[in-house]
């Protein structure tokens, strides 16, 4: 690698990935939000920087437009909050709830997710890249037309989730498990089919001649 490319690479922004850290980082208290009820409201339009929200409630919380920047949510509820053309950047989320939590044409590059809960959590289009979730459950997710350029999703646990005409290039799906998922029109070429579990998954006929390139086979 050259030196300009390696300036290039350490310029590149990426999740700040702490899979095991015990605690988010450490909030200014002047900018903390703790214990609030924010139950039904509309929060479009809002702006936070580098604040942390701590035991706060989302439930319900229609979002259209909000920007929140190197913000941490810890222990923070969305359960059926619906966000729309928002963005969570360079964030982290420890400990979160998200239940029937929608995010459309949302951008979450370079947020890191850790130890969170998800049920009836989908995606639908908008930017992902650099986003982290080593190791979480995201059984039965959906994720339609995202961007997940590089991506984290090590040991992450996929299975029957939806993923589907997603850029997942250079994406790190090592320890994945994909089994039974839908993975139609979504970029594999940083899949490596030997380190993962891929049992069941739907792909297409491009995708098929894709992994067995990556298994060494001449596809004729």
């Amino acid at each position: 690698m050259s030196r300009s490319d390696h300036d290039r690479d350490r310029a590149r922004p990426r999740a700040h990935i702490d899979p095991v850290s015990p605690e988010p980082p450490v909030p200014d208290p002047a900018l903390v939000i703790r214990d609030e009820d924010w139950y039904g409201q509309d929060i479009s339009g809002r702006r936070y920087d580098h604040h942390s929200f701590i035991d706060t409630d989302w439930t319900e919380v229609t979002d259209e437009g909000a920007v929140f920047d190197h913000c941490v949510f810890s222990g923070v509820r969305f359960n059926a909050s619906r966000h729309t053309a928002a963005a969570f950047t360079n964030c982290t989320f420890r400990r979160c709830v998200f239940f029937d939590t929608d995010f459309t044409d949302c951008k979450l590059v370079g947020s890191l997710f850790q130890q969170c809960d998800y049920t009836l959590f989908r995606v639908v289009r908008g930017d992902w890249s650099f986003v982290g979730f080593p190791g979480a459950d995201l059984r039965e997710a959906v994720f339609d037309g995202v961007r997940m350029r590089e991506a984290d999703l090590t040991a992450a646990r996929l299975e029957k989730a939806v993923i589907t005409g997603t850029d997942l290039s250079g994406a790190m799906l090592h320890g994945s498990k994909l089994t039974g998922a839908d993975l139609r029109g979504s970029d594999l070429s940083s899949l490596d089919p030997l380190t993962v579990e891929l049992a069941g998954a739907r792909i297409g006929l491009e995708q098929a001649v894709t992994l067995a390139t990556a298994l060494g086979l001449k596809v004729t």
